[in-house]
């Protein structure tokens, strides 16, 4: 089933983690971005694409 372009597939969820430490993420909604808590990082996905790069991602004040 496909899902509406403003979330993530769960089991896609399931599945991804942090780059970085290895950590579960947690998808925001509102700023479509995919959050890493323990990195501080907020890893941005376009067009429905998760990129999952320390470089693209924006840090968390």
């Amino acid at each position: 089933m496909p899902h509406p372009q403003n979330s993530v597939d769960p089991k896609l969820l399931e599945i991804l983690v942090c780059p970085l430490t290895k950590g579960p993420l947690k998808f925001e909604s509102k700023t479509q971005e995919l959050i890493s808590e323990k990195a501080g990082l907020a890893y941005p996905i376009r067009d429905g694409i998760p990129i999952m790069l320390e470089s693209e991602a924006r840090e968390l004040t």
